[in-house]
């Protein structure tokens, strides 16, 4: 008995790690992935050609030389056209709509990886730590199973299952295979080999998924193919926590030894930058009284350094990822850095509890329908020629 007994703790190991957890977790980061950069993409719109274009005075040259320095790509150095840069953002655009919703995310969350890099490494200095977050979420969201709930690609399952037939993914097939021949025609585009060797793994990857789950011989090899999806979800999702932690405790420890955090004025000079002032009145209001900013100054210095230490305590967690929020919340207000705010935020939510999500998610689900039935009644109101029965009865009354 002594013996099996690690051999039976190892086989409900293996168990545990071929079977995806977190899956709401990854949903709820998914979609805030998607939603941020679509909004990012949206609001540099109109200075789009000015910033990351054709007429950036950043120059493709200048852009190339830190790009081979940091070991990055763009695509968009690929061709210096006014066309091929609006193709591009464009399609940065319909990636992160598409990654919102959760249509055919296995590829579309590669499409949305290689948007963001190449835009964000197009001119890397006017980005924030936004940026190099979204930058370095995109890449572990690659290979999480991401779409297995609050998605196109769930609803197409469930679908197909209730009507008992297996899912038809034509859509994804042809997309499968025109990113193939797009990477063939420009492998010689990547400065460097291992990111065209990662495209390329990626690209085989959902070959061999595709190829196991559209033939019966392949049923063996489907349930090979899902462990081991299921295992390096498992592995990317523990990485995007362990990275948000690294960026709270670094940038709490870094805090500490700083002499200003130390006295408790910080957050007194963050407040009187132009650069973090959208509202004035606002940021003068907090900045006017000393013992605020003494509190929240030493309130972020703790909570931050703090973070990795308390998440396993369930309690805390619920109430500290709440302080993190409201803060996150109030420094995108009152310093003007929304998108690094939403960023941190949508990073907080993948350790909220799944029995908290569930609930999110039937309430969501339970507005929408309660909209789409006022939408009905609004495009097809009741007719007066022919009222409802109680109606009738009780006018003839």
């Amino acid at each position: 008995m002594n013996r099996l007994a690690p051999l039976d703790r190892l086989t409900r190991l293996i168990t545990f790690a071929a079977r995806p957890h977190a899956s709401y977790q990854a949903a709820l980061f998914r979609i805030g992935l998607g939603g941020i950069a679509a909004a990012f993409l949206l609001r540099e719109w109109p200075h789009r050609r000015l910033l990351y274009g054709d007429r950036s005075p950043w120059s493709p040259e200048m852009a190339a030389r830190v790009i081979e320095e940091d070991h990055r790509f763009s695509v968009l150095l690929w061709s210096g056209g006014h066309w091929w840069f609006e193709l591009v953002y464009h399609g940065a655009i319909v990636a992160s709509v598409l990654l919102m919703l959760g249509w055919r995310t296995r590829a579309t969350s590669v499409v949305f990886l290689v948007a963001v890099l190449s835009i964000e490494s197009r001119n890397t200095y006017l980005g924030d730590a936004g940026d190099n977050a979204m930058r370095v979420m995109a890449l572990y969201l690659a290979f999480t199973r991401c779409g297995a709930v609050w998605s196109l690609d769930a609803r197409r399952s469930a679908r197909a299952r209730r009507q008992g037939k297996p899912v038809d993914d034509r859509a994804g097939v042809a997309m499968w295979q025109a990113i193939g021949v797009l990477l063939l025609w420009v492998s010689d585009g990547f400065p460097h080999t291992a990111w065209a060797t990662v495209l390329w793994a990626f690209w085989a990857a959902h070959g061999a998924w595709y190829a196991a789950h559209r033939w019966s011989w392949g049923h063996r090899a489907r349930d090979l193919l899902d462990a081991v999806t299921a295992m390096l979800h498992n592995c990317a999702m523990l990485v995007i926590a362990v990275q948000v932690c690294l960026i709270y405790g670094t940038a709490g420890w870094y805090k500490i030894q700083g002499a200003l955090w130390q006295e408790g004025s910080g957050l007194h000079y963050a407040l009187h930058l132009d650069y973090f002032m959208p509202w004035p009145a606002l940021g003068g209001l907090l900045a006017h009284s000393m013992l605020v900013v003494y509190l929240l100054s030493y309130g972020t210095v703790i909570v931050q350094a703090a973070f990795p230490f308390l998440l396993g305590y369930r309690r805390l967690k619920n109430v500290l990822l709440a302080a993190m929020m409201l803060e996150h919340l109030a420094i995108g207000v009152v310093l003007g850095i929304p998108f690094l705010s939403a960023m941190m935020i949508v990073s907080d939510a993948i350790f909220l509890p799944t029995s908290f999500l569930l609930l999110l998610g039937t309430r969501c689900a339970r507005l929408a329908r309660r909209a789409r039935r006022m939408t009905g009644a609004a495009v097809n109101p009741p007719s007066r020629e022919h009222p409802p029965s109680g109606i009738g009865h009780a006018a003839r009354g």
